[in-house]
């Protein structure tokens, strides 16, 4: 029933009332029991009593919407647990997930399932994909990575490994994933091919490339060594990317093209073949040149036609290295103008190890070289060419022959290079030439040459044109070393004569 309490009242019972006070029992038990229009109420109360029913009907409304909202949050909430925990994820690992990125709980459900599918396309599944979404958990609602993925999948072709994906994607801040895309077609369009970009971006610092360099700094870069051979030296040291144009590469490059004379041809040659030697500072190699200059007796020019041939010059130790090696040719012999040459056919005794060098010296010390002779200094200079392996394979292949250690030594005294060939190459030619030229091992100590030219091109052929005029009593001296011109004219003039 309903209550009607009148407080001061005017003095017409009928003449409205000055304060009025409604006492409802619960809704539930008033409307289950009775209805009755408002017309049972006198005219001048049923304004308040209509407006306190739309106003128990507006808030109970309001309470049905509250309840939805929260079932809906509810229901957000769990299905996100389940997405997780298909994941791989624990619960309170997932709690920890929304904590460090609220935006998830808000973010529709479908949008965070397309974007964790996204990632998967990507290769990136079990632990990796763990790992990643726990350590940027932002990478669920960036509006940034719809771009990068698709232009890693697209684009790139998904070329990219799974590892590397990892890398580019663990940042602090997803908006650097757009600088990203721009860098990469940068470098595909001055021609790093799309299957060597995994390998250029893996060798890099990433956060370096992405954080400190803008697209105007490596578009600069690139320019500035395209003289030198420009996108091949970055191809093969991708590093170089990180460098400072103007405090590092700039300084590096001057200083070896000074040192070239000025030559950008033979600057490019020397970065091509070690684009590393960028990575030392001017005043490393400087310090190499100068060693180079007073301990060698070599001038700047020699120098730098040494380190044109052999660029790890530059990065070899000068004390455990340089000194005692330089030290060696000296104790053999050499002057300045001599250690000149030998270094320039042999550049690599100045960086083999020490154990490399100290076994093959016992081979030829067993063989009867001599120390502290030029000899000897020849001979290492040659098999700085060849494994120890190789080389002891190569002595047994002579003495199984029938040829001495004497006989070896006058051999390679000649010609060190016999020492330096392939054993199986060696062996082949062995072969022809006492099998089918039906010649003797020992006339190999009269011309040991014989056994670093071609087997098929020219030794066969060479023998097997002359053979059809004058029969196998031939020098093998003369039938090898005669240019193809002239050997061409005489096979033409044989050929005639026999018509």
């Amino acid at each position: 029933m309903v209550i009607l309490s009148l407080v001061s009242c005017s003095v017409s019972l009928f003449s409205p009332p000055i304060s009025l006070r409604l006492h409802f029992p619960p809704a539930t038990s008033l409307f289950s029991h009775v209805s009755f229009p408002a017309s049972t109420f006198k005219p001048e109360l049923r304004p308040l009593f209509v407006c306190c029913l739309q106003r128990r009907e507006t808030a109970h409304i309001h309470r049905c919407n509250c309840l939805t909202c929260t079932i809906d949050g509810e229901t957000q909430i769990e299905s996100l647990f389940s997405l997780f925990r298909d994941i791989g994820f624990k619960e309170e690992e997932t709690e920890m997930i929304l904590a460090k990125n609220p935006d998830v709980k808000s973010t529709p459900l479908d949008k965070i399932s397309a974007r964790v599918a996204s990632l998967q396309s990507l290769k990136l599944d079990g632990f990796a994909l763990q790992g990643l979404i726990a350590k940027c958990p932002s990478l669920l609602t960036s509006e940034e990575l719809d771009l990068v993925i698709t232009f890693l999948v697209d684009e790139l072709e998904g070329r990219l490994d799974p590892e590397l994906v990892e890398r580019i994607l663990a940042v602090s801040d997803t908006s650097f994933l757009l600088s990203f895309n721009q860098k990469v077609r940068l470098l595909i369009h001055h021609g790093i091919p799309k299957e060597k970009i995994s390998y250029v971006l893996s060798k890099v610092y990433l956060n370096k490339l992405m954080y400190q360099k803008s697209v105007e700094d490596i578009e600069r870069l690139i320019s500035y060594l395209e003289p030198f051979g420009g996108i091949g030296i970055i191809a093969r040291r991708p590093v170089i990317l990180n460098s400072d144009l103007d405090t590092q590469l700039i300084p590096r490059v001057d200083f070896i093209r000074n040192l070239s004379g000025e030559d950008d041809f033979a600057t490019g040659t020397v970065l091509r073949r070690l684009p590393a030697i960028l990575s030392y500072s001017v005043d490393h190699m400087n310090s190499h040149v100068e060693f180079l200059n007073s301990f060698a007796g070599l001038t700047s020019e020699q120098v730098f036609k040494i380190v044109h041939v052999f660029p790890n010059v530059i990065s070899t130790s000068k004390e455990r290295k340089l000194r005692p090696r330089i030290e060696f040719l000296k104790q053999s012999g050499f002057d300045s103008p001599g250690m000149f040459k030998f270094l320039s056919k042999a550049p690599l005794f100045l960086a083999l190890s020490e154990d490399n060098l100290s076994h093959k010296l016992g081979f030829l010390v067993k063989i009867g070289y001599k120390h502290r002779t030029r000899e000897l200094a020849f001979a290492m200079g040659a098999v700085t060419r060849t494994s120890s392996d190789n080389m002891q394979r190569v002595i047994g292949l002579y003495l199984s022959y029938g040829l001495s250690l004497e006989d070896i030594l006058a051999m390679s005294t000649k010609h060190p290079q016999v020492l330096q060939y392939s054993h199986t190459s060696l062996e082949e030619k062995l072969e022809y030439l006492i099998e089918y030229m039906g010649r003797e091992v020992e006339e190999l100590l009269a011309f040991p040459a014989f056994l670093g030219y071609k087997l098929d091109s020219r030794i066969k052929h060479r023998y097997e044109e002359k053979l059809k005029s004058r029969g196998e009593n031939m020098s093998l001296n003369k039938l090898l070393t005669v240019s193809a011109e002239r050997f061409s004219k005489t096979a033409d003039n044989i050929e005639v004569i026999c018509l």
